[in-house]
């Protein structure tokens, strides 16, 4: 290679790195840093397609964390994309730990398949580590395919590293956020705990009014009156505080994955129903924002079948891919006609605004004598 070659050679790669840096270097939400990262790759290098394994904090299971198109073989039936793979279990054995170890590996989830590979075999793997710790894999894939140069292979080590970095750093944002996060819901609750004093102390108020109307033998009706004043001051403020607790708490998910705190609610919940749940084995660990609100959306939902219903089996179906998260809630109830609905019945306002407010999107399907079925899905790709 010539100087001028070299020179050309080393002026690219400190601009690709140059240009991944910058990118994640604006990202402390990891769902994009991944997709950022994917995204410059493949342009950069002139590549194809691209996936990211990454290891879960708490158990160490492999997530698919974010793809970049992948071929229809796979995108369209995801479930293409968990369990066992070459790649997978050749990081496990510590045999990718460094760019002599980056190689041209047939995919093991492609082979044997006929149709909607795009004509995609191999990708090269990129091993992601932390001071140490292991992090996941970076898979990447060529159009034709090439095998890509071993500058390239470096490159590509180089910039395993700074994604590795980012994963750290996003997820060490995440957890203080989430200890932010409590100490919030720390500091509400103490305003609902004076809130309420307030309300059972205007409670005690009428109480005590009532009490000298009647030592000063007061016309019944208006003790009647003062009581029921009362009465209806403590109903309102029992309610209220439940309802704020209720939904600040996050209890049901401390201490548990998404997938477990779901099963627990069915069984807890709908648990005479015969249920049937549907859950994606290596379902990718989501923000806690998320998290929380398809747990609510899930527990009003099983909560109207239980009530509403007059159903005898219940199905919940929980799947994501690198972009969206889906949950199906389903019955073989009574059912009912748009025109059937009454205002404010099922908790639909409430699902939609959680649904609204994660950025998806709720569906009721649902006929007379058929069942019903609630369709929520949630992107996981953030626009920046």
């Amino acid at each position: 290679m010539t100087d001028a070659s070299a020179l050309a050679q080393r002026s690219r790669e400190l601009s690709i790195l140059n240009t991944i840096a910058e990118g994640l270097n604006r990202e402390i939400d990891l769902d994009r840093a991944l997709h950022t990262t994917l995204e410059r790759v493949v342009q950069l290098f002139e590549l194809r397609t691209g996936w990211i394994w990454l290891l879960r904090e708490d158990s160490g299971e492999f997530y698919l964390s974010a793809a970049l198109n992948l071929p229809s073989a796979l995108a369209d039936v995801p479930r293409r994309m968990e369990g066992w793979c070459q790649c997978r279990e050749s990081y496990e054995e510590g045999e990718m730990r460094n760019a002599s170890n980056i190689d041209i590996i047939q995919c093991s989830r492609l082979k044997g398949l006929a149709s909607g590979t795009d004509g995609l075999r191999a990708h090269a793997s990129v091993p992601l580590y932390a001071h140490g710790k292991p992090l996941g894999i970076l898979n990447v894939v060529s159009g034709d395919w090439r095998e890509l140069s071993p500058e390239d292979l470096r490159l590509l080590t180089t910039v395993g590293d700074l994604l590795s970095i980012a994963i750290e750093r996003a997820r060490l944002f995440a957890r203080s956020a989430q200890f932010g996060a409590a100490e919030e819901r720390n500091r509400i609750a103490r305003d609902i705990h004076d809130t309420l004093a307030q309300g059972m102390a205007a409670t005690s108020l009428q109480l005590e009014t009532a009490d000298a109307l009647l030592e000063a033998g007061a016309d019944p009706a208006q003790i009647r009156q003062t009581l029921q004043r009362a009465l209806e001051m403590t109903r309102a403020n029992i309610e209220e505080a439940r309802r704020s607790v209720l939904d600040l708490r996050a209890a049901p998910l401390e201490g548990k994955t998404l997938p477990e705190a779901l099963r627990e609610l069915v069984q807890t919940v709908a648990g005479s129903l015969h249920p049937q749940i549907d859950i994606d084995r290596e379902l990718r660990p989501l923000p806690q924002r998320i998290e929380i609100g398809l747990y609510r959306i899930a527990q009003e939902a099983l909560a109207n079948v239980v009530q509403h219903a007059n159903a005898t089996e219940v199905e919940l179906h929980l799947h994501g891919t690198s972009e969206q998260i889906e949950l199906n809630i389903g019955d073989n109830g009574r059912g009912f006609g748009p025109v059937a609905v009454p205002k404010g019945r099922f908790g639909l306002i409430g699902m939609n605004e959680r649904a609204r407010l994660l950025g998806g999107t709720v569906e009721l399907c649902s006929t007379p004598g058929e069942g019903t079925w609630l369709k929520v899905g949630i992107p996981l790709v953030g626009k920046p």
